[in-house]
């Protein structure tokens, strides 16, 4: 095998504060199952909602560098906040193609409203940040933005309680001021929150149209990988470790999490100190 070849088949590494970005591995294992992965999942840290701009970077520049001793040929910022504060700078410093979850969920959502009026669910931290607006309003200042901090949504999918009485009844308090606004369109803008999708859209009704920024971005992520002639062309042989995991603390919470939500099991979730890179 030469050495271009070896580099097609390098891994995309795929990053997160926590457990959430794994809606993003996920996505990219159903629309990409050629190609290997490595999660790092910041366990220890999360959440980086709570943090400044400086140390969500620091902290994402941390994980790239562990990223990169993997050899990854590609970088997935499957964290909103990191997105919003770091990816920026990190294209400046890497070598490497990187796509974070904004972008890719603002672009089909203005593809997507026929009103102009664009609801945002998300953490405290994305709204407060007001990074969806900036980016839709840069490619259409025609569209109106409401954003509505769900912070209850974390914690109920954490716990499992996808479809569940309690977060039916707080889905419904959060998002009847967005049913009021008058939406076509609502982006999903936590990666937590596409567990929530048919909670959400049941409430929503059938007029909104729900975008999940983790769908969209595995799908520009293939298509940067054919753009820049990255893709694996074909599955890893039996025996390759087609997808690695690894955290910064609680690796047993973390594998139990991955296993409820992923197409396929994990064995191991390796825990490694990530401040020493």
């Amino acid at each position: 095998m030469n050495g271009q070849e070896e580099w097609h088949n390098s891994p995309i590494g795929v990053f997160d504060s926590g457990v959430g970005g794994l809606t993003v591995a996920r996505e990219i294992m159903r629309q990409l199952p050629n190609e290997r992965i490595v999660y790092f999942g910041d366990t220890a840290r999360v959440p980086y909602g709570n943090k400044s701009k400086e140390t969500v970077t620091r902290y994402s520049r941390q994980i790239v560098r562990f990223l990169e001793t993997q050899q990854v040929k590609a970088i997935v910022v499957a964290c909103n906040t990191a997105s919003a504060y770091a990816l920026e700078d990190l294209e400046k410093e890497v070598d490497l193609p990187m796509i974070g979850v904004v972008k890719p969920g603002a672009r089909t959502a203005l593809a997507a409203t026929a009103n102009k009026k664009i609801g945002v669910v998300a953490t405290e931290a994305t709204i407060s940040s007001g990074i969806y607006s900036r980016y839709i309003e840069e490619y259409d200042s025609d569209v109106s933005v409401i954003g509505k901090a769900c912070p209850l949504f974390v914690p109920l999918v954490e716990e499992g309680l996808w479809e569940d009485p309690v977060t039916d009844e707080i889905a419904r308090r959060y998002l009847t001021e967005l049913i009021d606004s008058g939406i076509d369109t609502l982006i999903l803008g936590c990666t937590h929150y596409p567990m929530l999708r048919s909670t959400v859209g049941k409430i929503m009704g059938e007029g909104v149209t729900l975008v999940n920024p983790a769908y969209e971005t595995a799908r520009e992520l293939k298509a940067l990988l054919a753009e820049r002639g990255l893709e694996s062309g074909h599955r890893p042989g039996l025996g390759t470790e087609l997808y690695r995991f690894f955290v910064s603390d609680a690796a047993d919470k973390f594998q139990r999490f991955a296993n409820s939500i992923l197409p396929y099991g994990i064995l191991s979730a390796k825990q490694i100190r990530i401040d020493e890179f």
